[in-house]
């Protein structure tokens, strides 16, 4: 009985230390690609799709509020398109 349970626990011992060991190897490979892709394909600039509308110039005041309203818009539009629409022009409906 004792060496089948000393059997068991080698076993299971080889068996975590082999596990641990493929984890690791694919945590490093996961990061070294990561670091390649990062370095040799930058990430291409954004442009922010506030400075690409335009609109009648509001009083001071509204100037703030239009612009939370504006990332608003931006985003929902962001979100719905899967970043694939354009803001070309916003009108108030009478």
């Amino acid at each position: 009985m004792d060496q089948e349970l000393a059997r068991a626990l080698l076993i299971l011992g080889v068996g975590m230390i082999t596990v641990f060991f493929i984890l690791g190897l694919v945590v490093l490979s996961g990061k070294l690609l990561i670091r390649i892709v990062n370095r040799f394909f930058p990430p291409a600039s954004i442009k922010s799709p506030l400075n690409e509308v335009t609109n009648t110039r509001p009083s001071q005041t509204s100037r703030q509020q239009n612009k939370k309203q504006l990332a608003a818009i931006v985003a929902a539009v962001d979100i719905l398109t899967a970043g694939k629409g354009k803001i070309k022009n916003i009108e108030k409906v009478k």
